[in-house]
């Protein structure tokens, strides 16, 4: 039997590669509640799983090279609780690094995740979306 922490850690690793990032996805509600923390171009409260992916990923995939890669750090586990720290491991289409650091607190019920809090630096956010998207 694996292990509920092995499980999470796995799930959270296929958000190093756009190839790989559907299956974490397809462990997400489709009603899931993700509330990203900020006051940035991304910020929001988003009910849907499409209405978070087109607001983020999708956006970020339009000033990254290769969209949205995030390497796990550190992975908390918790009853229905997961925490899970970030760190991006992009490069923006200016050629930059994009060194952002996230920190989601997610709540499963079962194998889903039904609800997350997403924490990261809102600065960088804003000054890659904007000078990108202006580009």
């Amino acid at each position: 039997m694996t292990d509920i922490r092995d499980d999470r850690r796995a799930l959270f690793d296929c958000l190093e590669s756009a190839s790989t990032q559907g299956q974490f996805f397809a462990r997400v509600a489709e009603h899931v509640d993700w509330s990203v923390l900020g006051t940035h171009p991304l910020a929001g409260r988003y009910r849907s799983k499409q209405e978070f992916t087109e607001h983020t990923f999708a956006r970020l995939a339009g000033v990254l090279r290769e969209g949205a890669e995030l390497g796990v750090e550190n992975v908390f586990v918790d009853g229905d609780t997961t925490i899970v720290e970030l760190r991006a491991t992009s490069t923006t289409n200016e050629g930059a690094a994009f060194a952002n650091r996230y920190c989601w607190v997610c709540r499963f019920e079962d194998d889903l995740i039904v609800e997350v809090r997403a924490y990261l630096d809102s600065m960088m956010v804003a000054y890659t979306v904007l000078r990108n998207e202006l580009a």
